[in-house]
């Protein structure tokens, strides 16, 4: 079974969309670097995002939202760096 705590650079992209519109997560980190495909796919296999939808200029770009359940994983670890 798979841990349901989620790592440093999981909590990070998960933060990244706790206060925009409807939970959109970025697709780039706030220093521009393409945010890690791993990072986004893992939290897509737990649950904590879905996909909002696919871009049809670049459908390799997994663009995401938070889910509810992401949203309990943010506040759980509002103590983690």
């Amino acid at each position: 079974m798979a841990s349901k705590t989620p790592t440093t650079a999981q909590l990070k992209y998960l933060r990244l969309g706790r206060f925009q519109p409807g939970g959109k997560l970025p697709i780039f980190d706030p220093n521009g670097q393409q945010i890690s495909k791993t990072v986004i796919r893992s939290c897509l296999k737990k649950g904590w995002v879905k996909t909002w939808f696919e871009n049809p200029i670049k459908p390799d770009w997994l663009v995401c939202k938070l889910t509810e359940e992401g949203l309990r994983v943010i506040d759980k670890h509002t103590d983690r760096h």
